[in-house]
């Protein structure tokens, strides 16, 4: 999975996992995440979903050149009903309600995208711990 796909990369150049469009009714996953076993893939699809439900505009999940998730939100500049401070307050929310998750897609991204090596990994989760 080490290849680098700019087809799958947002405006701010992070990897897309996945996302959801208010306006086409659409959600995206993307297929080089297969490999996430269906019950996450389920999750997210719901997070997504929901989100653009409440708050319309685009919604989506994604990794940043380190790895670390990135919750981003979009609406076009002349959606009238798209609510900015809802979505930032629901952005936090789901952040909270889904932390561990989001931990173990960071994981994931580190290994089998970023290719880091796991015993190495595992010292560094268990020395982060232990501090």
């Amino acid at each position: 999975m080490k290849k680098d796909r700019t087809e799958n990369r947002d405006k701010n150049g992070n990897l897309i996992l996945c996302g959801a469009n208010a306006y086409e009714k659409k959600y995206f996953f993307n297929h080089d995440f297969d490999r996430i076993p269906e019950s996450i893939q389920e999750d997210l699809h719901i997070v997504c979903v929901l989100f653009t439900e409440e708050v319309g505009g685009i919604f989506t999940i994604g990794f940043d050149s380190e790895g670390q998730v990135v919750l981003s939100t979009d609406a076009e500049e002349d959606d009238i009903y798209y609510d900015e401070v809802s979505s930032g307050l629901l952005i936090g929310e789901i952040r909270r309600n889904r932390e561990e998750l989001f931990e173990q897609l960071e994981l994931y991204y580190r290994l089998a995208v970023k290719g880091e090596n796991p015993e190495e990994l595992l010292k560094e989760l268990a020395d982060a711990e232990d501090a």
